[in-house]
């Protein structure tokens, strides 16, 4: 016969967090590792931090600090500031909040947590439960509700570099800005934004003069997009432009590139200066420099063709 698996209310086993559970689990420590495949030894109990008692303090096999924060009732803010205020106070690198409850706001803290702090730092958000079998003792069930990953460290990593291609990208847009009011009006009234491209309309719905910047390279360029309600136009008034190439390269001063794109709904004529970027801060400069001068010039260039487009 299979018995059937019946929980227990944590009080009736430990009825006082910090006397009963937190000396019990510093003497049961081999049952927490079990459930993280982590091998913790307890250092010290109730670790006087500040004003502060931390509940254990242990190290893993590397002899890293851990800091083990125990919370037999449902989540709250208090100690989540706990966790954080004592895995940095204490130096340490992992840190282990022990729940009965854990609230989705704490669980996503801690997943956030793991994302945005270096990868030797990890939080654990453990579930604790009781449970047992008939008539047999009861038994503690750790689960784990939120970890460190791999993939999460990953994540991490990606929303920090996007975080800091998006300030890039809006500092380097506010300077470029600045020094174009004073040979154009043409983006005066355009903002800086946090991405790879800004444009002011050229007169014409669905053409622009764009800026293009990326971490490789830096452009000016003519864009033309109507829309997908209009999937034919981009290519009929990329062909009317390519009509009068010699005429706009020779007002314009030299070559550009004129890309119909066949494969994508939108056509451009560009003027790319490779070797500058977001990645090449010190050459920003210089490369707005060039930005704005071609801008200049393909205003010049094509401003009568496209007010004669359809």
């Amino acid at each position: 016969m299979i018995g059937k698996l019946k929980k227990v209310p944590l009080r009736e086993i430990w009825r006082d967090e910090a006397r009963d559970f937190t000396a019990w689990l510093s003497e049961n420590i081999d049952t927490l590792n079990e459930a993280l495949e982590i091998n913790f030894s307890i250092i010290e109990k109730e670790k006087a931090v500040g004003d502060f008692s931390l509940d254990l303090i242990a190290e893993d096999a590397d002899g890293q600090i851990t800091i083990i924060e125990n919370q037999l009732e449902k989540t709250d803010h208090d100690h989540l500031g706990k966790v954080i205020t004592y895995l940095s106070n204490l130096d340490a690198k992992t840190a282990i909040w022990i729940t009965s409850k854990p609230r989705d706001e704490h669980i996503k803290a801690i997943n956030w947590l793991n994302e945005y702090t270096p990868d030797d730092i990890s939080f654990f958000l453990i579930k604790v439960e009781a449970v047992r079998i008939g008539d047999s003792a009861p038994a503690p069930l750790f689960s784990i509700v939120a970890e460190p990953t791999e993939i999460s460290k990953e994540v991490g990593k990606e929303k920090k570099e996007y975080a800091e291609r998006h300030h890039l990208r809006k500092e380097f847009w506010t300077s470029l800005l600045e020094k174009a009011k004073l040979k154009t009006k043409l983006h005066s009234n355009v903002s800086p934004c946090i991405y790879h491209w800004i444009g002011a309309g050229a007169g014409k719905s669905g053409v622009s003069y764009n800026y293009v910047v990326t971490n490789d390279y830096v452009s000016s360029e003519v864009y033309l997009d109507r829309g997908k309600d209009h999937p034919t136009l981009n290519k009929e008034r990329f062909d009317e432009l390519y009509k009068h190439r010699a005429e706009i390269e020779k007002i314009f001063g030299g070559q550009l590139s004129w890309e119909r794109l066949d494969k994508k709904r939108a056509s451009r004529v560009v003027l790319r200066y490779k070797g500058f970027g977001l990645k090449n801060k010190e050459t920003w400069n210089e490369a707005q420099e060039k930005m704005i001068d071609s801008m200049v010039r393909i205003e010049k260039a094509f401003k009568p063709y496209i007010e004669k487009l359809k």
